[in-house]
């Protein structure tokens, strides 16, 4: 499959490489336009065997599949730059920019073009990623099916109707600040009780790692944390002390709050 990337950031070559490694696509099909002044990302896709460019037609014109992978408020200026391209016609295009829909892509491009939007988060750099996709309104079936193809070379990838995709940013795209937040008070606690902080930070980061592989096999969190807490143990306590304080309310809170800013968002790229 011939890929082509308008942005060659650090995600840009991240899926890049879980698509070569799942044997999706092949180094000298895969094209990517960089910033020109962005040297070090252009060498990254060198060295993986890919075309780098500093334009973005040729990037539509040399691809099947087009990934725009820049920052939200350059994603409009990116797709203005390749619209009158005859090559722009019935392709497929999938943005990972966050806030920016569908429509406002369609709206830029041809008429015939399909547009799949992407919210991937930053563990698909390790290919743990946890990405949720949304069809724009000419999208097939079959486009959803290679979309999700792409991104599950790298981690996971859930359909979904666009309107849930504020909260899918909100849970799983800030995701990963949460839980790095919840690693980093792990491992101050286990500093405050006398750990040395390497060891608290790979006890804390290993136990975080365990725990989410134990659901992904299947269960629910509550049974699991209720395997672990005995009557009157130490675990009973250190959740008491969680709920009192409000644990549970502070992680639904940041999520809804994060959603919430999301829809702002959005509204500036309409």
């Amino acid at each position: 499959m011939k890929i082509g990337f308008i942005g060659g950031g650090k995600l840009a070559y991240a899926l890049a490489s879980g698509f070569i490694s799942a044997g999706l696509a092949k180094a000298d099909e895969i094209t990517a336009s960089c910033h020109p002044a962005d040297l070090v990302s252009a060498e990254a896709f060198k060295k993986l065997g890919a075309t780098t460019l500093f334009e973005n037609q040729p990037v539509v014109e040399r691809s099947e599949v087009v990934i725009v992978s820049v920052k939200p408020d350059v994603v409009v200026p990116a797709l203005q730059d390749v619209k009158e391209l005859a090559a722009s016609k019935n392709k497929l295009f999938i943005s990972v920019a966050m806030g920016v829909s569908t429509g406002t892509i369609e709206k830029v491009l041809p008429k015939e073009a399909r547009v799949i939007r992407v919210m991937p988060n930053t563990p698909a750099l390790v290919n743990e990623g946890a990405a949720a996709l949304s069809r724009g309104s000419r999208a097939t079936a079959d486009d959803a099916k290679v979309a999700a193809q792409l991104f599950r070379a790298v981690g996971t990838c859930e359909e979904v109707p666009e309107y849930q995709m504020d909260a899918v940013t909100a849970l799983s795209g800030s995701g990963p600040a949460y839980v790095y937040m919840l690693i980093e008070s792990l491992a101050d606690g286990g500093v405050r009780c006398g750990l040395p902080r390497d060891l608290a930070l790979r006890l804390a980061t290993q136990t975080t790692l365990g725990s989410a592989a134990m659901l992904r096999n299947g269960g629910h969190p509550a049974a699991m944390k209720d395997n672990v807490t005995s009557p009157g143990g130490s675990t009973a306590e250190g959740t008491y002390h969680l709920e009192k304080n409000g644990f549970r309310s502070a992680v639904i809170g940041a999520v809804m709050a994060a959603t919430e800013r999301c829809k702002v968002v959005n509204k500036l790229y309409q």
